[in-house]
C-alpha cells in the first residue's frame, strides 16, 4: 500500500472532465468498503452498483459478506444476489450490466458509488474487453469431464501446447482460468493471448467509459490488522452457518464444484469439506489461507492503479475523509450538479 500522508490520505492527479461522475471504492477484502459506501450514502446523494463477482449470485449470502437486511433496507445495492449460481457471469456481463445500472442512477439525480473489491469488473468498465466468443455449455462440459478423468495440470499442459504466453501466467489447477483458454482457442482457433494483442492493439472493444471517476481505495496501513479481520469475519461466517449454506447450494439441482460461483473463497473450501478432502481444521485453515491470498492481489492490482485516493479504514474520521474528497476541489462529483 503506498504511504499515507499524516491525514491518512495518498493522492495522485486526475485529469478534470465536464462528463458525469462516477465513483469507484475499492480495496482489499475485508477493509471496510461497505461499512463506508453505507455511511457515504446516508450523508450524500450517492447510490451504490456492487462489484463483488460472488454477491451478483444468488443464495451466496455468508460466504460473500452480503450486507444484512437492515442495511440494505438504508443503502439499496444495485447488481446484487440477481444471477442463478449455476450461470456464469463474465466480466462482460457485468460491464454492459453496470453501464446499464449507472445511466439510471444518473437519470435519477444521484451519483454511482460502484463498490467491491473485483478488479477484473473495474478494468472491464474503464478498458473495454476483448471481443471473445460467448461460453458454450457442450465444449465446457466436456473440458469439466477431462478435468475429472486427467486433472486440471494435464489441461494446462494441452494449454501450454497452443497458448503458452496465457499458460505460463495461470496456475495449473486454475480450473475457471484454464477452462475459459482453452475453450476460446476451440472455439476460434486463435489464443487467447493473441486475442488480447490485437485488442492492445487496436483498443478497448466498445466505447470508452463515458464518465469521470474519482477512485478511492480503502485499507489498513497495517497489513496485519487486515489478517486479524479476515481471520474474525471467517470465523463470523463459520458461526452464522456458512457449511450449511454451502451444503444447500451443494443440493441444488445442476450444481457443481466447477461453477465460478462455488469456485469463490470459502466456498470453494467449504465444498471441498463436504467432499471429504479433508477436516474441518484444514477447511478453515485453506479458506483463510485462500482469502489472505486474494487479497494480496487485490493489493497487486491497487499499486498499479493509477488515481487512486487512498484512505487508512483505521483512522476514525475515515467517512469525513472521504466526503471532503467527494465533496472539495476541482474533483468535487457535485462541483457541476
Amino acid at each position: 500500500m503506498p504511504t499515507l500522508s499524516a491525514a491518512g490520505v495518498f493522492c495522485m492527479a486526475m485529469p478534470l472532465s465536464s462528463a458525469p461522475p462516477v465513483i469507484f471504492l475499492m480495496g482489499p477484502t475485508c477493509s471496510g468498503k461497505t461499512a463506508l459506501a453505507v455511511e457515504l450514502v446516508q450523508q450524500l446523494p450517492l447510490e451504490i452498483i456492487n462489484v463483488d463477482s460472488a454477491l451478483v449470485y444468488r443464495g451466496l449470502e455468508i460466504g460473500a459478506a452480503r450486507p444484512e437486511p437492515e442495511v440494505l433496507a438504508k443503502a439499496p445495492h444495485r447488481l446484487l444476489g440477481f444471477r442463478d449460481p449455476r450461470e456464469p457471469y463474465s466480466a462482460a456481463d457485468f460491464r454492459h450490466d453496470a453501464l446499464r445500472e449507472i445511466k439510471t442512477v444518473h437519470e435519477a439525480g444521484r451519483v454511482p458509488l460502484l463498490v467491491g473489491g473485483t478488479m477484473l469488473y473495474y478494468r472491464a468498465l474503464l478498458e473495454g474487453l476483448a471481443d471473445l466468443p460467448p461460453a458454450d455449455d457442450a465444449l465446457r462440459a466436456q473440458l469439466n469431464d477431462d478435468a475429472q478423468r486427467l486433472g486440471w495440470p494435464a489441461l494446462h499442459a494441452q494449454l501450454a501446447a497452443v497458448d503458452p504466453v496465457t499458460a505460463a501466467r495461470l496456475k495449473p489447477n486454475d480450473g475457471q482460468r484454464l477452462q475459459r483458454a482453452l475453450e476460446v482457442y476451440h472455439l476460434t482457433g486463435i489464443p487467447l493471448s493473441a486475442h488480447h494483442q490485437r485488442q492492445s492493439e487496436a483498443g478497448a472493444n466498445g466505447p470508452a467509459f463515458p464518465y469521470r471517476t474519482v477512485q478511492l481505495a480503502v485499507a489498513p496501513e497495517d497489513r496485519s490488522d487486515l489478517h486479524r479481520r479476515i481471520a474474525l469475519r471467517l470465523e463470523a461466517m463459520l458461526a452464522q452457518g456458512l457449511v450449511d449454506e454451502v451444503a444447500a447450494l451443494r443440493a441444488q439441482p445442476g450444481m457443481h464444484a466447477e461453477l465460478p460461483a462455488m469456485r469463490s473463497v470459502g466456498y470453494r473450501q467449504v465444498w471441498a469439506y463436504l467432499d471429504g478432502q479433508y477436516d474441518y481444521s484444514q477447511m478453515v485453515e485453506k479458506a483463510l489461507a485462500a482469502t489472505r491470498q486474494l487479497a494480496k492481489r487485490q493489493f497487486t492490482w491497487l499499486r498499479g492503479w493509477a488515481g487512486l485516493h487512498w484512505l487508512d479504514s483505521d483512522v476514525p474520521d475515515l467517512t469525513a475523509q472521504a466526503r471532503a474528497l467527494l465533496e472539495s476541489g476541482p474533483e468535487s462529483v457535485f462541483s457541476s450538479r
